[in-house]
């Protein structure tokens, strides 16, 4: 019955830490597309803050150790190698402490976050001209056409615009119209006020502490049982 037991699991921690590689390999790559990404929100925000371009960098970093800490699991919950559990429990105890660090401090930098990338928007928005054509323009027109929004917070935003406030028209960005209404107009350049506006929200993730608990728990329990067999092949005199 123990040895069931122990096979479960064994082979339980083995398809834990699979599932761990598959979530660092997203991880891994989600940081290579905000590196790399040219044509959403991600690169407004680029041309504007160096901030991104290193969390794009943490993002790849702590992809690549999931994967490592998961590869090490699993080789040793398969073949019951103490050493590779022993340095996978370290790692995994590792990863649940920088994950209450950064949940703590990200609780009292979300403010600043949001702050920070609102005030990065409203410079484009008041700076943009519809003589000017500029990757950062772009980009926010592309997002403003696919979100289906239009400014920060609200259509208001752009009453903040340099050539707007100077001219007598009345007239908003084209990537704010409402698609229904301009299936093929241009998504550059100002056209007429948009009949209505969406307001952007965002609800940050937080990564759940459960899956390391779990992983320490059975590393341990695995660890526990190799040392135990170890010591009952010793020949008694």
């Amino acid at each position: 019955m123990g040895s069931a037991c122990i096979k479960v699991t064994k082979y339980f921690l083995f398809l834990f830490n699979l599932l761990f590689f598959i979530l660092g390999a997203v991880i891994l790559g989600f940081g290579v597309w905000i590196l790399v990404d040219k044509s959403s929100f991600i690169s407004v925000l680029q041309t504007s803050s160096n901030s991104l371009r290193v969390g794009s960098y943490v993002f790849m970093s702590v992809g690549a150790f999931t994967m490592l800490m998961s590869f090490l699991g699993c080789i040793g919950a398969v073949n019951e190698v103490r050493c590779l559990l022993g340095v996978y429990f370290a790692f995994l105890l590792l990863i649940l402490i920088v994950q209450v660090v950064a949940g703590t401090v990200f609780y009292f930098k979300t403010g600043e976050v949001k702050q920070e990338m609102g005030n990065i928007v409203m410079e484009l928005i008041r700076n943009y001209n519809s003589s000017h054509n500029n990757s950062a323009q772009n980009t926010w027109d592309y997002v403003q056409a696919q979100v289906h929004c239009c400014g920060w917070v609200s259509f208001q935003n752009w009453t903040e615009n340099a050539e707007l406030m100077s001219s007598t028209n009345i007239t908003y960005p084209c990537s704010c119209k409402d698609k229904k209404q301009v299936n093929d107009g241009p998504v550059m350049g100002f056209c007429q006020l948009p009949s209505n506006s969406t307001v952007i929200g965002n609800d940050p993730e937080y990564w759940p502490v459960y899956e390391e608990l779990l992983g320490i728990l059975l590393s341990i329990c695995l660890c526990r049982h190799i040392h135990s067999e170890d010591y009952s092949k010793v020949p008694k005199y």
